[in-house]
């Protein structure tokens, strides 16, 4: 039976996967998004007085199923704006990924003028399965049990630019994620719902991700409009506007490393 969250109860910085965070393409190696929460988790929880604004994290090796460290320190702590840095070693020692995050604190609630968008909301949705359907294994993963998908009415887990939202168990068993927390899974999958092939026809791996968000999202459901940009010089960009059930909260965006399946 699987546990109802992406990583089991910790109690120090090591962090062990469930079912729910294998990655598809190796049995062996996570999904990005769920560690990607962790590490805002980290950096939140050293920088209480300030909202996490942004989140940049460099994927330098693939992060181990077999489990994880994290550990965050202080970069800048000024009276508005402050930075931090965030890092994920597996069992060797080894950065498997680093990040840097910007945050701000919140001024007194003023009526500044901004733009809305006319956006579908999740309970009009259509339920759907998981955009990347096939995967290299045969064990389970991120796409199962622990993710539930919507698309908007009269779209669907085809290529092509995509609105979609998404509900996920919740980081940890014992806790529940911050708001920005809880887009980290959603924001890590823009690549796979813009995408322009599938990927058993081309590889659309991303070696990093920054998340921007300017407020808080609300609600369970974590939503994205997706698009992917690809060049024929093997780089693309997978760009996704995050969505609450309010409007946009904010921005993906992922460097692409793109490579034909043999």
């Amino acid at each position: 039976m699987l546990v109802e969250s992406f990583f089991e109860a910790s109690k120090s910085d090591w962090f062990q996967p469930t079912d729910h965070t294998r990655g598809p393409w190796h049995p062996e190696h996570c999904h990005a998004g769920p560690p990607t929460g962790l590490l805002a988790r980290a950096a939140e929880a050293i920088m209480p007085d300030k909202q996490l604004v942004r989140l940049t994290v460099n994927l330098q090796r693939p992060i181990p199923f077999a489990g994880f460290s994290i550990t965050a320190s202080e970069i800048k702590n000024g009276r508005h704006v402050a930075l931090t840095s965030v890092i994920l070693k597996d069992a060797d020692e080894r950065i498997c990924a680093s990040g840097e995050t910007l945050h701000i604190a919140p001024q007194p609630e003023t009526d500044f003028p901004t733009t809305a968008i006319d956006a579908p909301l999740p309970e009009d949705g259509n339920d759907g399965g998981f955009p990347i359907s096939r995967t290299l294994h045969d064990q389970p993963c991120f796409a199962g049990d622990g993710v539930r998908t919507r698309y908007a009415p009269g779209e669907g887990p085809h290529p092509g630019p995509t609105t979609a939202w998404i509900k996920t168990v919740p980081l940890l068993p014992d806790e529940s994620p911050t708001p920005f927390q809880r887009m980290c899974p959603m924001a890590d999958c823009g690549n796979a719902f813009g995408r322009n092939a599938e990927p058993w026809e081309v590889n659309f791996m991303n070696p990093d991700l920054t998340i921007v968000m300017h407020r808080p999202p609300e609600g369970d459901w974590m939503g994205s409009q997706s698009i992917g940009h690809w060049s024929g010089n093997g780089i693309g960009v997978a760009d996704a506007t995050l969505l609450d059930a309010s409007g946009i909260v904010g921005r993906a965006v992922q460097t692409l490393l793109l490579r034909k399946q043999r």
